[in-house]
């Protein structure tokens, strides 16, 4: 998964517990968004915490608990909670 940081999104997403620090699009149109949970009362902070939506109907998203979950856009999907074990 390619990554793009691009313009800055100081202040959207705060009604739903997070900030977002940045995002973009890359060359291929794949979304990136890097968000900040720390004004989250019920979230710790991560500084990891961001998603990718793929042209191809594919997205990720990395936790603020450490969690993540792929979907890969064809009915295929996997979480991963913190701490477990592979």
């Amino acid at each position: 998964m390619s990554q793009s940081s691009g313009q800055s999104g100081q202040g959207h997403g705060q009604s739903q517990g997070y900030t977002i620090t940045s995002s973009g699009t890359n060359s291929q149109g794949n979304h990136y968004c890097s968000r900040d949970y720390s004004s989250a009362s019920s979230a710790p902070a991560n500084s990891n915490s961001y998603h990718y939506s793929n042209t191809d109907g594919s997205y990720y998203y990395s936790n603020p608990n450490g969690s993540t979950y792929y979907n890969d856009g064809n009915g295929g999907a996997s979480y991963n909670r913190f701490g477990a074990k592979k």
